[in-house]
């Protein structure tokens, strides 16, 4: 589902929170922003809410995946790098690696700190596999059998744990008392369908 399909979603009159569903943090961001916005607009469309009211939203972000982070370098061994050995050490890029993983790990933080800071975190649901290895974490490898590795860690990451990031480290932990991320999409699942009853509700009475 992408951003517009998203927005178009929530312009609709209802008595319930607003559903914002999305495969990637850079999105989550931008929908939340442009409900925000909206809010600001006083948009007849949406339920009346306050702009940063975030206890109205519920927000379930799927990722596709990441590669396991090794920590091949520290902060000793940088300080003793020159301007070669921040464009290329040992394989790896370390200065493009920076500016890539910073700006997934911002927008993430920041994602997080919103609802935990507002005590709403349980609205927000977050599914990621940040352990990927190998052909796992490629995004070019579409053989039969990778393929099929996939779809199984996709099952077992249903039955993980529900985690969040910790806002000290940038890592996920799990939650505890939160149940698996199966038990959390039914509970999604539920109140997507009182929704839904809701709107029908109100489509019968105009």
């Amino acid at each position: 589902m992408n951003t517009i399909s998203i927005l178009n979603f929530c312009r609709r009159k209802t008595n319930a929170s607003i559903i914002i569903i999305l495969n990637d943090w850079e999105q989550t961001l931008l929908a939340l922003n442009e409900v925000t916005k909206e809010s600001f607009k006083q948009n007849d469309d949406f339920f009346p809410i306050k702009p940063a009211d975030y206890g109205k939203f519920l927000v379930l972000s799927l990722g596709t995946g990441s590669s396991k982070q090794e920590e091949k370098f520290d902060a000793s061994m940088a300080s003793k790098w020159g301007v070669l050995g921040w464009l290329y050490n040992s394989g790896m890029t370390p200065l493009i690696d920076s500016f890539s993983q910073a700006s997934s790990d911002m927008v993430d933080i920041h994602a997080s700190v919103i609802f935990q800071a507002l005590h709403c975190e349980s609205n927000y649901l977050r599914i990621q596999d940040d352990t990927l290895m190998g052909d796992t974490a490629s995004v070019d490898v579409s053989s039969k059998e990778n393929l099929l590795k996939l779809v199984q860690i996709g099952k077992e990451l249903l039955k993980k744990p529900v985690s969040r990031v910790n806002l000290e480290s940038g890592m996920y932990e799990a939650v505890q008392m939160a149940g698996t991320n199966e038990e959390e999409l039914i509970r999604f699942a539920k109140m997507l369908s009182s929704e839904r009853q809701l709107r029908l509700g109100k489509m019968h009475l105009n």
